[in-house]
């Protein structure tokens, strides 16, 4: 295969990546605040329910959550991710959403609780006292949360979001273990060809896009520096 050949047929690979990284932010964003009130709930069922559930995601391995979330519901019966690889197949001529899915939802949970943990500790970093000036000055809880806190939570976290997200980046590498064909899969197929240099080529696609993302995230903290904390 000429160069231009394995550059197109990675660059379909990489973009499987750059979707699952984007999808998996648009959900594990979201998700991880609310698994963060979750933890900080008063409620001690909740908090505990929520805690619990942290831990485990935390502590197993992301390759072993990819294989519980799309074997397992086989295993019991239910063929929800082959049903959804045959419809896609057979009306949109699509295949492996269902891999992709599974993978996805995998992906979302796992980071979802890193990320509840970093914003838990931005949250908490900020002291009452702050909170108290708010009152003070008449503002409803809500309204100290959005004109006093949120900035401050926000430029204390970016520092370890980016590392997540940069981190992030490189593990849906691990998307290929229910063969989706992302960036490290298709340089695999490449291999299998008895051409090697298409995983080392690979990495430059990685170091281009963490480079990226560094010089975007340098941005944002230079742009929130103004916070003296």
């Amino acid at each position: 295969m000429s160069f231009s050949d394995v550059t197109l047929y990675l660059l379909n690979g990489f973009g499987l990546t750059c979707l699952l990284f984007v999808l998996t932010l648009l959900l594990s964003l979201p998700l991880g605040l609310l698994i963060c009130f979750g933890s900080m709930s008063k409620f001690k069922p909740l908090k505990i329910i929520v805690d619990v559930f942290v831990w485990i995601i935390r502590g197993v391995p992301l390759m072993l959550q990819i294989f519980v979330i799309y074997y397992v519901p086989g295993f019991m019966g239910f063929q929800i991710f082959s049903q959804v690889d045959l419809y896609f197949t057979l009306n949109f001529g699509v295949n492996d959403i269902g891999r992709f899915l599974a993978v996805l939802i995998a992906f979302a949970i796992n980071y979802a609780c890193y990320f509840s943990v970093i914003y838990r500790g931005g949250i908490q970093s900020i002291s009452q006292g702050q909170y108290e000036a708010g009152q003070v000055l008449g503002m409803s809880k809500s309204t100290i949360f959005r004109k006093i806190v949120l900035l401050q939570v926000i430029k204390r976290i970016v520092p370890p979001m980016s590392n997540e997200i940069i981190t992030l980046v490189k593990d849906t590498s691990l998307a290929r273990v229910v063969m989706v064909v992302e960036l490290i899969c298709a340089a695999e197929k490449l291999m299998a060809k008895a051409i090697i240099w298409p995983l080392f080529y690979a990495g430059a696609f990685y170091l281009i896009f963490v480079g990226v993302l560094t010089i975007a995230f340098n941005f944002l903290e230079k742009k929130l520096s103004y916070f003296k904390v």
